[in-house]
């Protein structure tokens, strides 16, 4: 999927938020700057959070309790060791029911063995281009209602 823009990439959020009809996890892998964080951002402005929304960097998570869905934001950059995850109680976010949208998930090493749904973000001219690799049912029937593959 090739997307160009904030407005774009955030309506991408919007629709990925609205494809989850449960609880699961989805990474995010990309560059700095390709556009994870404005994903995230659109995806938690179509469910009302219209102001805060910003990268979790120095606090690891940002909980947004949502009607219908609760959403964890992880952005786990600074992460030094996956040790580091179970002081913040990252396995309680995965056993609830609550979307998990995870910037830098290679940093957590084999806690996210699990992500229902992949999301690599590229560079591509003035533009990213996003692969979408479904892991589970519940990912493919996201890539599904997405059109997105």
């Amino acid at each position: 999927m090739r997307v160009c823009g904030d407005r774009a990439m955030r309506d991408v959020g919007a629709g990925l938020i609205d494809a989850c009809d449960s609880a699961g996890v989805i990474t995010l892998e990309g560059d700095l700057g390709s556009g994870k964080t404005t994903l995230v951002r659109g995806a938690l402005q179509a469910r009302g959070v219209t102001s805060g929304v910003r990268s979790p960097t120095y606090t690891l998570v940002e909980f947004y309790a949502l009607e219908g869905l609760s959403v964890a934001h992880f952005d786990l950059y600074r992460l030094a060791d996956p040790e580091e995850l179970e002081y913040i109680g990252f396995r309680d976010y995965l056993e609830s029911d609550t979307l998990c949208l995870v910037e830098w998930p290679q940093r957590a090493g084999s806690m996210l063995r699990d992500a229902g749904l992949q999301i690599h973000l590229f560079y591509e001219q003035d533009c990213r281009r996003l692969e979408f690799v479904a892991n589970n049912d519940w990912g493919r029937e996201i890539v599904r209602k997405l059109g997105a593959n």
